[in-house]
């Protein structure tokens, strides 16, 4: 038990809505979510196919602990072939909707080919139908959409997941937002689902998810939620102030890539920190957080509920925005803020707002507007190319109204919906790109922390800080502290992080769970909730086996080992302040140790004898 044991597959080029039996085969050796995800895709698709062709594939998948009382059990992920990288993708979202998905009785949404008009999907328990989302919601946004399904269907607990307009046009790095502000957001998979003219899935499910062992699950459970309540991290620090915690810390560290990375620490940071949140704000005497928030299941509630300040000029004459939604998170904080130079909280708040309200990443439109503004520093792109807008460094004015015009697909926001990569190539500076396989890094920056640099490097969706979180280690001493500025055991610590996130992130559960849990903790909830055996062993090599799964689909969709490196920015110009003042990211003493230890040959390719013991 613990799997639904169910697959729905949605052909939108017929209509037909089909129940599977899930490859138990397959569950045994990739566990789920992520991991299952992977295999189904790379087992159905070709690997060089177009990502936005209807030949591509879209996939929603839980994980055997998503939906039960395990803390944190609400992740899904959307699995696909990334239309900004063109390698896997895989992104990972909380909130209600994957719970709610297990308890419709499902494990897995395969959605393939094309509808030829917009479509939703309502699934209720084991019905599954789609219906005409043209002149109804098409055109509408995420939260727009979501109220009024709710409203049609007569169920104000249905759970929705859907793309905003800049997902039907074809943003690359368009997102699905589920619950208002939860998203699956990086990689464009936003963009995979709106040229497949889906606009939304809707689910309401009334059953429950059953595990093999429950007395032995409600113990296992117990005690791990016993550790995540006494430790710092996930019991002090990310309910209260969220994973804002680290802006003021990666700022002091030396690692806050600021100004496109120009810099690596921002004057301006305290000014839209955790703390700066929590402070009164001379106008109205109110804070920017309003409270914390948690996903289904989760004893950690490092979620964001935020207020713009009512005089803003974001918002001064747009009441729609004076509610409490979304707040930043640290990524997005960067993205908008440091990463730009600006240091306008409830600007940068309303950014937020409008990437939740429309589905975009925020992590790219930041990063792309951070290019943007670079551009037009040195002269390659003007003020008439931005429509007008003198688009500077530090000016929270253009930055708002860029953003907005990326969202409206007019003008220069065509460009910025592109995504850094292209915009930079197309303007004759592809080193402004801070890419890795296409995708922009986040808020790390691996001159000030060398293990990131592996990681973004080496990483299968492109830079990703969520697939080897070596900050914990470098930055905030989890498990163990490491010296964030010294390459030696690096390669071991990322391949290990790599395989354990694997684990995590395919069971259904969070992966800040990590801060706290050992993979012990992940294996005795996994062991009583689940036919079979599984052991801290067990999970480190479905953990393996996914990665190495992940690489063998990008170097068949065309990637090579020459695609694991990173920016000249960070391995040519050192930082110019902070403890790592003086250093670049010497990734080419990493790199060689990372591939012997994996397996793989000196060119980044798995051997044989890799691949035979991970049964690949």
């Amino acid at each position: 038990m613990a799997w639904n044991q169910k697959v729905l597959r949605v052909d939108l080029s017929n209509g037909s809505c089909v129940n599977e039996a899930l490859n138990m085969r397959w569950a045994k050796k990739y566990l789920g979510q992520r991991g299952l995800g992977s295999k189904y895709l790379s087992e159905e698709i070709d690997p060089t196919v177009d990502p936005l062709s209807a030949d591509n594939k879209l996939i929603f998948v839980t994980g055997p602990l998503t939906g039960t009382c395990a803390s944190t059990s609400a992740r899904y992920s959307v699995v696909t072939k990334g239309p900004l990288t063109g390698a896997i993708a895989c992104s990972n979202s909380g909130g209600q909707m994957g719970a709610e998905l297990r308890m419709a009785g499902w494990d897995m949404v395969i959605f393939e080919g094309r509808s030829a008009q917009p479509v939703y999907l309502v699934i209720r328990d084991d019905k599954a139908e789609l219906h005409n989302a043209d002149g109804f919601i098409w055109g509408k946004t995420v939260w727009e959409t979501e109220s009024a399904i709710r409203a049609k269907h007569g169920d104000s607990q249905m759970r929705v997941a859907a793309i905003g307009a800049p997902g039907e046009r074809g943003v690359l790095f368009s997102c699905i937002v589920n619950d208002q502000h939860r998203a699956a957001g990086r990689s464009g998979v936003g963009a995979v689902m709106g040229s497949k003219n889906l606009k939304a899935v809707a689910v309401r499910g009334t059953g429950c998810v059953e595990v093999n062992d429950p007395d032995q699950f409600m113990q296992a459970t117990n005690a791990a939620k016993a550790v995540l309540a006494e430790h710092p991290v996930t019991g002090q620090g990310l309910p209260a102030y969220g994973t804002q915690v680290l802006m003021n810390v990666i700022n002091q560290s030396g690692a806050l890539p600021t100004r496109n990375a120009r810099d690596v620490q921002f004057e301006g940071a305290e000014n839209i920190s955790a703390e700066a949140m929590v402070e009164k704000r001379a106008t109205d005497n109110k804070p920017n957080l309003v409270r914390n928030a948690a996903c289904f299941s989760c004893t950690i509630a490092c979620g964001r509920i935020s207020q713009i300040d009512r005089s803003h000029f974001t918002v001064k004459e747009r009441p729609e925005y004076w509610k409490a939604s979304g707040g930043l998170e640290y990524e997005n904080a960067w993205s908008l803020g440091a990463a730009n130079g600006v240091d306008d909280l409830e600007a940068i708040t309303f950014i937020n707002f409008l990437c939740n309200e429309h589905g975009l990443d925020p992590i790219t439109l930041g990063a792309t507007l951070s290019a943007a503004m670079e551009l037009y520093d040195v002269g390659a792109i003007s003020d008439k190319d931005c429509g007008g807008i003198k688009l500077k460094f530090g000016d929270a004015r253009a930055l708002v109204q860029m953003a907005e015009m990326t969202i409206s697909g007019e003008g220069f926001g065509k460009e910025i919906g592109q995504g850094s990569k292209r915009l930079c190539e197309k303007y004759g500076h592809a080193d402004l790109s801070m890419t890795v396989k296409g995708l922009e890094f986040p808020a790390y920056d691996p001159r000030g922390v060398q293990g990131m640099g592996l990681t973004y490097a080496t990483s299968n969706r492109g830079a990703c800080h969520v697939r080897s979180y070596t900050v914990g280690s470098e930055i905030m001493g989890v498990p163990v502290k490491t010296d964030p500025h010294v390459t030696e055991g690096k390669a071991e610590l990322v391949m290990a992080v790599q395989d354990a996130t694997g684990a995590f992130d395919s069971a259904g559960v969070c992966i800040f769970t990590s801060f706290g849990w050992t993979l012990e903790d992940l294996a005795a909830q996994v062991d009583a909730a689940c036919s079979g055996e599984w052991t801290v062993d067990k999970l480190v090599e479905v953990g393996e086996r996914i990665w190495n799964l992940e690489r063998k689909f990008n170097l068949a969709a065309g990637l090579t080992g020459k695609d694991d490196t990173l920016p000249k920015r960070i391995l040519k110009e050192a930082a110019r302040t902070g403890p790592a003042k003086g250093m670049t990211c010497r990734l080419d003493e990493m790199l060689p140790e990372y591939y012997a230890l994996r397996g793989w040959t000196k060119d980044g390719v798995p051997t044989t004898k890799t691949l035979n013991r991970l049964k690949l």
